[in-house]
């Protein structure tokens, strides 16, 4: 069995991965680390873990924090991967990056990124871009492969975006300067630090547009698309957040090219999304939504034409902290020591 150790055990993606390889029958959990809540169990930091996994969070300088492991999960916020990743690489593992830290493979790239979350624009391992690997399987699991040993995980609004658009730009559906990504999210994907803006009355039967000024993970976003289109695509992007705990509801739009008909996009649909095990199509008549993707790893999407308007429209629904976090992780950890995709994420969710 292969050791994983996990950074930042003590957030959302933290515990989210510490589930997930619990139930994973290549993997044992060796190592817990965090900066706050260190010294405690996991299992009294969250009671429903109680039994089937008591390891203390460790110090980062704890010797016990320093081990090797086979794979390093890094549930850490910008700028902690990107100091950190070095060691653990050259220790022998593999490591899987959560933050924007290694989604991007120039300086130019990552410099727009933190730029939009008001960052410093100097990367701290610029020579590491280049050996990472953006973690989107459905896009790109040819490259997800044995010899990689740091990937970027994508941000959560992005990859259910690049899903649900990918197939209408690889099969030229709409007019490329005319996509609009109109995204809502559940407040968890705040993380699980206090905010004045998400105490429960501030949030509570409130919703709100935040960055309109340009978001963040608009980026990868048009970076990815532009790749597959082989030409800059510009989004209209524009983020929500709703008073839900989990998941993501992508409302994705386009003008169409001539010809295209509700069939012809299905199609294309199925097409570029066969042997996608984590992607399931709809049509119009389904009666979908983010709950019926909760703690899976499953992106579902529905897939019209608006004949009045003349307008793709593709709705996606993932679940923020899964295939936007933790599941994604775990797919790309499967991949890149060649276990079965679906080992430790076949699963169907929860319901109700």
């Amino acid at each position: 069995m292969i050791k994983a150790k996990i950074v930042g055990a003590g957030g959302y993606g933290g515990v989210g991965i510490t589930e997930l390889l619990l139930n994973h029958p290549e993997v044992k959990v060796a190592t817990l680390v965090a900066a706050t809540e260190t010294g405690m169990k996991i299992s009294e930091l969250y009671p429903h873990l109680d039994g089937f996994i008591d390891l203390p969070i460790l110090t980062p300088d704890d010797p016990a924090a320093q081990e090797p492991a086979d794979v390093v999960f890094f549930s850490t916020p910008d700028g902690v991967g990107m100091v950190q990743a070095r060691t653990e690489l050259e220790k022998g593992a593999k490591v899987i990056d959560y933050s924007g830290d290694f989604r991007f493979q120039t300086m130019e790239e990552y410099a727009e990124y933190a730029r939009r979350l008001g960052k410093p624009t100097e990367h701290k391992a610029p020579d590491l871009l280049g050996r990472s690997v953006y973690g989107v399987p459905e896009l790109r699991r040819k490259q997800l492969n044995s010899s990689v040993q740091l990937v970027g995980n994508p941000g959560c609004f992005a990859v259910g975006v690049e899903i649900g658009l990918a197939p209408a730009v690889a099969h030229k559906l709409v007019h490329f300067d005319s996509i609009i990504c109109d995204c809502k999210s559940a407040v968890s994907g705040a993380g699980k630090k206090p905010n004045p803006s998400f105490h429960f009355p501030a949030r509570y039967d409130n919703m709100n547009a935040y960055r309109l000024s340009g978001h963040q993970h608009v980026v990868e976003v048009e970076r990815e698309l532009r790749t597959i289109a082989g030409e800059q695509i510009n989004l209209c992007f524009t983020t929500q957040v709703v008073p839900a705990c989990r998941g993501i509801l992508s409302c994705l739009y386009g003008s169409l090219q001539p010809g295209v008909t509700a069939k012809s996009a299905m199609e294309a649909y199925q097409d570029y999304h066969r042997g996608n095990c984590f992607v399931r199509i709809y049509d119009r008549k389904a009666t979908v939504g983010t709950a019926h993707v909760r703690g899976s790893n499953y992106c579902n999407l529905i897939v019209d034409v608006d004949e009045r308007t003349n307008k793709l429209r593709v709705i996606s629904h993932i679940d923020n902290l899964m295939k936007g976090q933790a599941g994604s992780a775990l797919q790309n950890m499967n991949l890149i020591f060649g276990f079965p995709e679906r080992m430790g994420l076949d699963r169907p969710g929860q319901y109700p």
